[in-house]
């Protein structure tokens, strides 16, 4: 994709295609509440006329380029180009009704959550290298409707309530977005596995299980998916009660520089490994899952697998 063909994609679309609808139009200027922050009222505006934003909170606005080097936490204009044509067979031209909605109602309208049981996705999981019944475990089946369609697609939920969704034609989330934590309340663990997206959290379990069915301890970790990199500002409170973290982010310049980020913050506190050297050669865990090799993975399982502290099994 050129920098033309990025510029040339309208902002409303784009934002739509990654969850986010605005709640109300004055003019040519539509309001959003922030990707990048919890907030109660809009202050991320789109001008439609010069398909530009702006972010009152951020103090910062911009073309879909800045848009997306913000989202991505990354500079690099290859890299950015990249993740907007990974998202273009998604971006289709939408219309918004303010008539029937209000700053309070849903991107998507008529959801229902069940059980993941659909054999379409279900199939489409295998495809990814996944184990189903792990997905089952850890996923749901979210259907509801946009603009009278109806769709479904795996379900991963986070901590205020929204869900990131996939399935093989779509990718996006229902918001609000923020992080997923799974931790267990019964006791404190020391150690925190930290995940860019739900794939590669997935991808993780099923690499143990597969090359590691008689080690029980995986079932009893804390993890943290952050469902981008860009709210690896959300994860900086609540890794602060870890003594060490495991990062298993992207092999790209986004994945460095979240990492950086949680070391800026607790570097000198907190051990903090960054464990993207176990899948090298590969963009992330998922690829790394698909393209799988048995000597790899015995690797990958002894060096990920946490040592035991005293007096506590981890």
């Amino acid at each position: 994709m050129t920098i033309e063909e990025a510029k040339n994609i309208k902002l409303e679309d784009y934002l739509h295609s990654l969850g986010y609808n605005p709640v109300k139009r004055q003019g040519m200027n539509l309001w959003y509440k922030s990707p990048f922050r919890e907030e109660a009222d809009a202050s991320f505006k789109v001008n439609t006329e010069i398909n530009k934003w702006y972010d009152f909170g951020l103090g910062k606005g911009g073309n879909i380029l800045t848009l997306a080097s913000v989202l991505y936490c990354s500079e690099s204009l290859p890299y950015i180009l990249h993740q907007i044509e990974e998202q273009a067979p998604h971006i289709c031209p939408v219309s918004f009704s303010f008539q029937k909605q209000s700053p309070t109602e849903p991107s998507f309208q008529r959801m229902e959550v069940k059980s993941l049981e659909s054999p379409v996705l279900l199939s489409y999981l295998r495809e990814r290298g996944i184990n189903t019944e792990l997905a089952k475990r850890e996923c749901c089946e979210v259907h509801f409707e946009n603009n009278g369609k109806h769709y479904y697609a795996v379900g991963f939920p986070n901590v205020r309530g929204g869900y990131e969704i996939r399935n093989k034609y779509f990718k996006g989330c229902i918001a609000p977005k923020d992080i997923s934590h799974i931790r267990h309340t019964n006791r404190q663990n020391e150690v925190c596995y930290v995940f860019e997206g739900f794939m590669d959290y997935l991808s993780f379990l099923t690499l143990r299980l597969d090359s590691c069915p008689q080690y029980p301890e995986f079932d009893k970790q804390d993890y943290m998916v952050l469902n981008s990199v860009s709210n690896v500002s959300k994860a900086l409170y609540p890794l602060g009660n870890y003594l060490r973290i495991h990062c298993f982010f992207d092999n790209d310049r986004a994945g460095m520089e979240a990492i950086l980020q949680i070391r800026k913050e607790y570097g000198s506190t907190i051990n903090i490994r960054d464990a993207s050297h176990l899948y090298s050669g590969c963009k992330d865990l998922n690829e790394y899952l698909c393209k799988r090799n048995p000597l790899r993975e015995k690797k990958f399982i002894q060096t990920s697998v946490p040592k035991k502290s005293k007096g506590r099994s981890l």
